[in-house]
């Protein structure tokens, strides 16, 4: 079982509750990890991220009692392959539209003959350098891939995609979903929430975990309440964005 699954099963009473990073900076990743977020994003496809960036936020929140996820740019065997070596176990794969690409994704994250990742194990992170002695036969095993349903093309396809071996979660994008569906800009349209929920439903009638991107804090309350099992509720950019637009008014009203 993945490291992600095993999270998910690990019988926590409510929804998992996960901030997305995008400064690219180990600094504000551990004073995130230190709030007691039950997961962080680290961004690769909007964010100024490279594998070098990304190592010094994972190693910088690895302490803390939390589940880290990498975004990466796209769901090519490059970026999994590279993500994986530096030691993420789980990465949300954006863009996923159809099975065929869900089990392309699948393979690359897997070493032969189970898939076509490259092996690397002596100067990879993930290995311990070297040290595991298990990590070739083992590395299978601890991977998790979350699919991003953020497409009209993806919402057509939601069941084939979460019946794909090897498709740990989906994760459904309101922004690109809204665009997507002809709503550039306004995730709240009717159009858009009842595709949201379709998902859902499709989703949970496969057996697998849905998370969502929330909106603001009501709009997480709301997609507990409706069963989404991980819920990112903001951003490290919408914290400092709004904590210092705040702070300025306070002191200026």
């Amino acid at each position: 079982m993945s490291d992600f699954l095993q999270w998910i099963d690990a019988g926590r009473p409510r929804a998992m509750l996960g901030l997305w990073q995008a400064l690219a900076t180990p600094y504000t990743a551990e004073i995130c990890a230190r709030a007691g977020f039950d997961w962080l994003l680290f961004d690769g496809e909007h964010a100024p991220n490279t594998a070098q960036t990304l190592l010094a936020q994972l190693q910088a929140v690895t302490p803390f009692p939390l589940h880290p996820i990498a975004r990466v740019p796209i769901g090519d065997p490059v970026h999994i392959k590279q993500y994986l070596d530096i030691g993420f176990s789980t990465l949300l794969v954006p863009m996923v539209d159809s099975a065929n690409q869900a089990r392309a994704i699948v393979a690359a994250s897997r070493f032969p003959p189970r898939g076509t990742r490259g092996v690397a194990s002596a100067t990879s992170r993930a290995s311990g350098f070297g040290s595991d002695a298990n990590y070739l036969k083992d590395a299978h095993d601890r991977v998790g891939i979350i699919a991003q349903i953020e497409s009209g093309a993806a919402l057509e396809q939601v069941e084939a995609i979460a019946a794909v071996e090897g498709i740990d979660g989906l994760f459904v994008g309101p922004a690109d979903l809204a665009a997507s569906l002809g709503h550039l800009g306004n995730p709240r349209h009717p159009d858009v929430q009842a595709a949201i929920e379709s998902a859902r439903l499709a989703i949970a009638a496969a057996g697998k975990p849905a998370g969502i991107f929330a909106l603001d804090a009501d709009d997480a309350r709301h997609r507990a309440e409706q069963g989404f099992t991980f819920i990112s509720i903001g951003t490290d950019i919408g914290l400092l964005a709004k904590g210092a637009a705040a702070l300025l008014d306070s002191c200026s009203a």
